[in-house]
């Protein structure tokens, strides 16, 4: 009997294929990571280290918040990893050669020293860092289109490619104001970008995000959403260097600005999990007599605290495999729902619809057989089961599940 790997199936990737483009991402980016530490360690002196600690301390943090978006259906830690990467190594070392080219033979020849620094940190810099940036969401909208399922995808993505791309820039402007200014000058500029403003750069290309996302959920709109997305990242981006020349007021209008735009983002999330939710009390019903689902399951797969009881008492009565079993059954429901979602917009291939839609129906019935029949103890009735397990038992698969 075949096998069954929950995270392909989840994933909507082949079992056991070696992800090749993956590993060359992470190999390209991981190289360009290096090449850009390695030049700030050899122009940063001794603030280098100091830099690298500063800006690598309030990642973890950053990281997990920005994956709160997104608890009812989590995103691959592999694409996770990769976006990361790819904005501390491509996207860094590209800006880093693109926009010291452009200081030397452009902004500077024409207009200058000083405004040539400002023309291009105002209008130079946003749109390089940005397009750079932006690239793997583009990429991801090309080749991995189905991946993203709504805005908080969009939104997670362009996160993780941000945060990645502020670390390796925070490393730079530490580094450089130890070596100028000492402990005082390090300081204030921590204060400033680790403190006050450690999302600015994932709100630009947040901007990105929601118009790949958009494009990705939509028929209409495929090329203008991402276009303008893109353009609204650089915008942002401009009017946050270019605000430095108008002293504190500047600075106060712009903070304000990105605080609005922060609470308007965590209210798209909120909107699109709401909607989420619905869906699951829409779609999910239409699959009890498969015996799949129960008006219970529904129940539970609606709320985030229900679904961290169900994982408990899976724990309980079955230890650590019938958790991860419950885990399977959880995710490959809302991806269910997901499905549906994109098939009712229009974007979802036929025949992709219906293999994406068998492969999820069978690991909800291998979890579930596996979290309700546990070799560990005699088999208990979950808290939302009204008849005990019996009457909740998919027919038998077809391969043993693996989770």
């Amino acid at each position: 009997m075949a096998r069954v790997d929950p995270k392909a199936v989840l994933e909507g990737r082949i079992p056991g294929r070696p992800p090749i483009a993956l590993i060359l991402g992470l190999t390209v980016s991981s190289l360009c990571a290096v090449l850009a530490l390695a030049l700030d360690a050899l122009t940063g002196g001794a603030g280098f280290w100091v830099g690298a600690v500063l800006a690598a301390l309030p990642i973890p943090l950053l990281i997990a918040l920005v994956l709160t978006l997104d608890r009812l259906e989590p995103e691959p830690g592999r694409a996770l990893v990769f976006s990361f990467m790819w904005g501390a190594g491509v996207a860094v070392l590209g800006a880093l050669t693109l926009n010291t080219l452009g200081l030397l033979y452009v902004t500077v020849p024409i207009f200058g020293e000083t405004d040539g620094h400002f023309v291009s940190a105002t209008f130079g810099a946003p749109v390089i860092e940005e397009v750079l940036k932006g690239a793997v969401l583009f990429g991801m909208l090309w080749f991995r289109r189905n991946e993203i399922d709504g805005f908080a995808d969009g939104l997670i993505y362009a996160g993780m490619v941000a945060l990645g791309f502020a670390m390796m820039e925070n490393i730079t402007y530490y580094s450089r104001a130890f070596e100028e200014g000492g402990a005082q000058q390090l300081q204030t500029v921590f204060i400033l970008r680790g403190l006050i403003a450690p999302l600015s750069h994932p709100l630009f290309t947040a901007m990105t995000g929601l118009g790949v996302a958009y494009a990705a959920t939509h028929r209409r709109g495929r090329i203008a959403a991402p276009l303008l997305g893109l353009l609204a990242a650089i915008v942002l981006h401009g009017l946050w260097n270019g605000s430095t020349a108008l002293g504190i007021a500047g600075l106060g209008v712009v903070y304000l600005l990105d605080f609005c735009i922060l609470i308007a983002l965590i209210a798209v999330v909120l909107v699109e999990r709401r909607g989420t939710v619905r869906r699951i009390e829409a779609y999910l019903p239409a699959y009890m007599g498969t015996g799949l689902v129960t008006p219970q399951d529904v129940a539970m797969l609606r709320s985030l605290p229900a679904r961290r009881a169900a994982r408990r008492w899976a724990r309980a009565v079955g230890g650590a495999p019938a958790a991860r079993a419950m885990t399977d059954y959880q995710l490959a429901a809302t991806e269910l729902t997901l499905l549906h979602k994109r098939a009712d917009r229009g974007v979802a291939d036929p025949h992709w619809f219906h293999t994406r839609r068998d492969a999820l129906l069978g690991l909800m019935g291998l979890a579930r057989q596996a979290f309700l029949r546990t070799p560990q103890r005699p088999a208990q009735a979950p808290p939302w089961a009204p008849h005990g397990p019996s009457g909740f038992l998919p027919p038998p698969p077809s391969g043993p599940y693996t989770g």
